[in-house]
């Protein structure tokens, strides 16, 4: 599998030099998830991130009610990782799954933290990645879901996510939106 795809993306965030490509490159290990097998498994303590180069990835616990509740998708050309539980070393609270064959590039996120301390862009590229995902596209969510009803959190869904949303079954959208399927 190349890193071809995973540093065309990194670098839409920060350019790299070649010695922090190289190093980064080194780190990277492709696997396979096969449709419904999990990439991190609840109350486990992750250690890797997971690169997306073909296939879908869906982040989710079972609520109080035992129902499935989504809190991400990760499509191909996105960083899946439960993030937090991993950068705390504590057993995670969700389950990451492939909802559909998977080839992601793993790469192990202590060595990751490691290169950001050594190479200025790496760190550059990391700060990018967080401000982005868990700021600004994260903003606008958490407040749609305590404004909006649940169709207006459908149709924003569907536009923002065109392609996504035709690859997904009813009960992960319903999942994701937090409404009932019908």
């Amino acid at each position: 599998m190349t890193t071809a795809a995973f540093f065309a993306k990194i670098r839409t965030y920060a350019e790299l030099s070649g010695e922090a490509e190289q190093a980064w490159a080194s780190l990277l290990r492709p696997r396979h998830y096969r449709k419904d097998e999990n990439f991190v498994q609840a109350g486990t303590v992750p250690t890797t991130f997971a690169f997306v180069v073909e296939g879908l990835l869906c982040q989710h616990y079972v609520g109080r009610g035992g129902d499935l509740v989504i809190k991400y998708f990760f499509p191909e050309n996105r960083i899946g990782a439960s993030v937090s539980a991993t950068m705390l070393r504590e057993p995670s609270l969700f389950t990451i799954t492939a909802i559909e064959n998977s080839h992601v590039l793993e790469y192990d996120f202590a060595a990751f933290k490691a290169l950001v301390y050594t190479y200025p862009d790496i760190a550059a590229f990391y700060i990018a990645y967080m401000e982005r995902h868990w700021i600004i596209e994260k903003e606008p969510v958490e407040i749609a879901f305590r404004h909006d009803d649940a169709m207006q959190r459908y149709l924003d869904f569907i536009r923002k996510e065109p392609h996504l949303h035709k690859r997904l079954k009813q009960h992960h959208i319903a999942a994701w939106l937090g409404i009932t399927p019908e």
